[in-house]
């Protein structure tokens, strides 16, 4: 049954399932990342570089290992699963939930990326100004650094929500792909080319899944390259 341009019912549940994925996985995940790039950009700790070697392993990785990796950590006998479920109720093996934990993992060096390069551009005499008015570090952070550093992080906000928006290998063994619940615009373009007469279904969720992309990476471009200039002229 088609619901408009040309989708069905069930592609228009994977697509709406796979935004909300994406949309959960990046805003979830940003305070995380922008903790660590501050981390990895502002002080020196034993261990950094095995941290920074962490967050950067979902990109070196095959997605099918970090997947099997969140299932035997998250899944409903897993440590961390248990403990979700338990305390939280907050389930992930094979719900929707799992599918934005598994993107945001592999989101999530980008993001750090984008946001570290914009904190190691910025000019440290500026913090100073501002330390030496009287500002505390918090304030310094949330008045001074944090303004400098926002062309990163859109940038890591778009290229993360990108990122989720097509991660299928670690979704997929996390959390399988069923229907109306884990099965993303990705899993359903997979399930479409196994199926005799999917090949047209799977063509259009393919020009889909390439519009948004192409859209994303467009929007990031120009709005940091805004913020960037808006930044230069304050």
């Amino acid at each position: 049954m088609e619901t408009g341009w040309g989708f069905s019912a069930e592609e228009w549940t994977a697509v709406r399932l796979s935004l909300r994925v994406a949309s959960v996985a990046t805003l979830a995940s940003l305070p995380f990342a922008l903790l660590v790039a501050w981390f990895l950009v502002r002080t020196r700790f034993p261990g950094k570089a095995l941290l920074n070697g962490l967050v950067h392993l979902p990109l070196v990785l095959p997605p099918v290992v970090t997947g099997y990796v969140l299932l035997l950590l998250f899944g409903r006998r897993g440590p961390l699963g248990a403990f979700f479920e338990s305390w939280f109720g907050l389930v992930f093996s094979f719900r929707w939930t799992g599918a934005a934990l598994a993107s945001a993992v592999m989101g999530f060096p980008l993001m750090v990326r984008a946001i570290r390069l914009s904190l190691e551009a910025i000019d440290r005499r500026l913090e100073d100004a501002g330390a030496t008015l009287g500002a505390g570090p918090v304030w310094v952070f949330l008045l001074v650094t944090l303004p400098l550093t926002l062309p990163g992080i859109l940038a890591g906000l778009i290229l993360g929500f990108a990122k989720a928006m097509g991660e299928f290998g670690a979704t997929i063994t996390f959390v399988s792909n069923i229907p109306g619940e884990t099965q993303t615009l990705p899993a359903a373009i997979y399930t479409l080319t196994q199926v005799p007469g999917g090949d047209a279904a799977a063509l259009r969720l393919t020009a889909l899944s390439v519009a948004l992309s192409m859209a994303a990476l467009i929007a990031s471009e120009w709005l940091a390259t805004r913020l960037d200039r808006r930044v230069g002229s304050a």
